[in-house]
């Protein structure tokens, strides 16, 4: 039963340690792996928010061209660039705020796992197995507490960048490389938390990655753009039909005899008559 509380941390934390009970009572699952199944899970219910990134990713990346020109046109204008964006967002039916959706929904349940992983021991039996492929000793300690946190924080910094290198391609540099060097800071923090909350990052992450290479593939790449013609660039010449095989090139026509110099006529002289 979740107890209700005016703190609502409190009955996610509650709702996070049934589900855990849950896959490990119900399902067979070990606690290290529940952890595992509950990010899966959480990553499932949020598909339909990953669906909207995904295609206002598309969208941003389909009008990357038009946007780079709105912000050099506007450059010197910052309130003026930010309300040509806006109706330009609002026009093409872009939503940016839908590239961070998934994480946003994800603090609550990161905070909530949080808070049931430091009062998990008093909440299952004693000498419970809660060590994870026998390397992390106990995902209720801290990741500097033994060497194997310092390997999962190595593993969290390689998903957390490799996730970022997939899903933020249509990002502006500057926001793609605070985005790069966020992991190296957050680790600094990582160290003091529960080895769980390792697992449910490095899972989430490694979840975004294949996520990113199944979109790639399945997503059909645009057309590319013809090449710019110059004043060297010879005409295109289309051939018949669909355009996949080339013209037939003509064999080249005999050119014209010289023109000569005009000829002379001779008039013939008129013979005069006697009277």
């Amino acid at each position: 039963m979740i107890v209700a509380s005016s703190n609502p941390f409190t009955t996610l934390e509650h709702l996070l340690r049934h589900v855990l009970d849950w896959l490990h009572g119900t399902i067979g699952l070990p606690w290290s792996w529940s952890i595992v199944a509950l990010t899966v899970l959480v990553r499932m219910v949020l598909v339909p928010l990953t669906v909207r990134q995904i295609h206002s990713m598309q969208r941003l990346q389909a009008h990357a061209p038009q946007m780079k020109e709105i912000q050099r046109k506007y450059k010197g204008d910052r309130p003026k660039l930010n309300e040509e964006l806006m109706k330009f967002y609002k026009e093409n039916q872009i939503n940016p705020a839908a590239s961070c959706l998934p994480m946003l929904a994800q603090i609550p349940v990161f905070i909530g796992l949080y808070y049931t992983l430091r009062h998990f021991t008093k909440h299952v039996p004693p000498h419970s197995n809660l060590s994870w492929l026998h390397i992390v000793p106990n995902i209720t300690q801290h990741a500097n507490a033994h060497w194997s946190g310092y390997l999962l924080l190595a593993v969290y910094a390689i998903s957390q960048t490799s996730s970022t290198l997939l899903m933020s391609s249509t990002m502006d540099k500057t926001q793609r490389m605070l985005l790069l060097i966020m992991p190296l800071i957050f680790i600094t923090f990582l160290a003091r938390f529960p080895v769980g909350l390792l697992l449910y990052w490095v899972t989430t992450n490694l979840w975004t990655v294949g996520q990113g290479v199944v979109t790639r593939q399945l997503v059909p790449k645009g057309p590319v753009a013809p090449p710019k013609r110059s004043s060297r660039t010879p005409p295109r010449e289309d051939a018949a039909g669909d355009g996949a095989t080339a013209a037939v090139p003509q064999p080249p026509q005999p050119k014209p005899a010289a023109a000569g110099p005009p000829r002379r006529v001779k008039r013939k002289k008129k013979k005069r008559t006697r009277r």
